[in-house]
C-alpha cells in the first residue's frame, strides 16, 4: 500500500526519523522493518508511523524535514482527527520511493 511519511533530511543527503531513533538512516529503495523502542516522554506505538496523505498539521514543517512516498506492508490503521492528518498506519515493513 501506499503512504505517506515526513523525514528530517540530513545535510550529508540521508533521510532519518523525527523523533524515535533519530540517529538511524533510513536507505531509500530498500524493504526496512520497523524497530522497536522506547523513548522516555513519547506513548511505545512501535512500526513505521506513516500518513495516508502528506498531510501532518500538528508536525511543524521544519527547514529539514521532507515528506517521501512510501510503500507499507503489515500495517494497522488508525482513525486520527484532522488536525492530526487524519487516516495514519504504523507499519512492520516500509520502502521509501521518493520525495512528495
Amino acid at each position: 500500500m501506499i503512504a505517506y511519511k515526513l523525514f528530517k533530511t540530513r545535510k550529508d543527503g540521508s533521510i532519518g526519523p523525527l523523533f524515535i531513533n533519530v540517529s538511524q538512516r533510513v536507505p531509500i529503495g530498500k524493504w526496512v522493518e520497523a524497530e522497536e523502542h522506547e523513548t522516555p516522554g513519547f506513548a511505545f506505538r512501535p512500526g513505521w508511523h506513516c500518513t495516508h496523505q502528506p498531510v501532518a498539521p500538528h508536525l511543524a514543517m521544519k527547514e529539514n524535514r521532507r515528506w517521501y512516498k512510501v510503500e507499507i506492508n503489515d500495517f494497522t490503521p488508525y482513525a486520527r482527527p484532522e488536525n492530526q492528518g487524519g487516516m495514519w498506519y504504523t507499519a512492520k515493513k516500509m520502502r521509501v520511493l521518493e520525495p512528495v
